[in-house]
């Protein structure tokens, strides 16, 4: 195994070139109870947190052989939903069902996590970011607010009404945040100015919002839909002729091939050095995509179960996912024998690198 993880320059022989290799793809050890609701990379070092439905935030050291051991770990009072990272790297905040977001700091090396924010409702979304120079945490709730909190504070700096619950957010450095709600409300906010809609819209798709992930270059965002559907936005309107949207996670059966089975789309990644990104779905596959050229650079095979999170590392030699049940079918579904588990896959090769641009359209 050594070096695999270690270069993302290695070279991938495969015969099909738009087949993805899962073989050398290997797995986090002492992996969460419970299903894995999200995955988060640290912004400046080799470190996953991980968030679940035991209640627990876990931080695993990733190493350069793909080895992993946990390194520390936090309790909420209910499921976890959501995890990040303050820019820095030294603290970990998780957000949950408990309608409370707790941070453990790293920096300190402290063992016990405090509480930082709360909502009247179940916390599903958290993100970090600068502002002055303070790390500034941001919780998204399903009782329809948005609301910043300065960790020297325990009351809300500041809060942001949405026109329902929040589902998922994403922030891009210190200038923009996405909000995807519930019945496909898509706010944009301007963080220099965090408690106005820069731009509110509907989803372009027409199914609930799954996630809203941000360009790396903070121009516009994807949307993933439970409708095997993903969608490329710009926020200036002088690039909106460059939005689309496709087809993601779909499969037609051999023996029905007049109808396809439709998948949520859970994650949607962007790597940190190309721009190229990923969807991963219910289906139990994740692909790897070029917005620019509208082209699929590869998909993988199943992997056992669905996906129900995902994150490349800060280099971008590392797509870690989890597979682990995404309730998309109901309680009933989820039994003892569902896999709940974590891999790391080693990005070789032009697995994510852009097409090759052209003269030609």
């Amino acid at each position: 195994m050594a070096g695999i993880f270690g270069s993302a320059g290695a070279a991938a022989a495969n015969a099909n070139p738009t087949q993805g290799d899962l073989s050398k793809d290997v797995m986090v050890q002492n992996p969460p109870e419970d299903s894995i609701s999200d995955l988060r990379f640290s912004p400046t070092g080799d470190y996953l947190s991980v968030a679940s439905w035991d209640k627990k935030v876990r931080i695993y050291e990733i190493a350069n052989d793909g080895s992993s051991q946990g390194k520390a770990m936090f309790e909420h009072e209910g499921p976890v939903l959501n995890c990040c990272w303050s820019p820095d790297g030294s603290k970990v905040f998780g957000g949950g069902a408990d309608k409370a977001a707790r941070m453990l700091d790293l920096g300190a090396n402290a063992t016990q996590a405090t509480q930082v924010a709360a909502h009247d409702q179940p916390i599903r979304c958290v993100e970090s970011f600068n502002t002055n120079g303070s790390p500034m945490l941001v919780t998204g709730s399903w009782d329809k607010s948005v609301k910043y909190w300065d960790l020297r504070q325990s009351q809300p700096a500041a809060s942001v009404d949405c026109r329902e619950r929040v589902y998922s957010m994403d922030v891009r450095g210190d200038q923009m945040l996405v909000v995807g709600t519930a019945e496909r409300h898509i706010h944009i906010i301007d963080l220099r100015n965090p408690t106005k809609f820069f731009k509110s819209m509907q989803s372009p798709l027409k199914w609930q919002t799954r996630v809203v992930s941000t360009f790396t270059d903070g121009t516009g965002f994807a949307i993933g839909s439970i409708e095997g559907r993903c969608a490329i936005q710009y926020i200036d309107d002088k690039d909106s002729a460059n939005n689309f949207s496709f087809k993601c996670h779909r499969q037609t059966p051999a023996t029905d091939r007049n109808n396809s089975n439709v998948y949520a789309v859970n994650a949607i990644s962007f790597h940190p050095q190309h721009g190229t990104f990923s969807t991963a779905g219910s289906d139990g596959t994740f692909h790897f995509w070029d917005k620019d050229a509208k082209h699929r650079l590869k998909g993988y095979p199943e992997v056992g179960g669905t996906i129900s999170a995902t994150d490349f590392n800060r280099g971008g030699n590392i797509f870690a996912y989890a597979v682990s049940y995404d309730w998309s079918k109901g309680y009933s579904f989820n039994t003892a024998q569902y896999p709940n588990k974590i891999m790391l896959h080693p990005i070789q090769g032009d697995e994510c690198k852009p097409r090759p641009k052209t003269g030609k359209r």
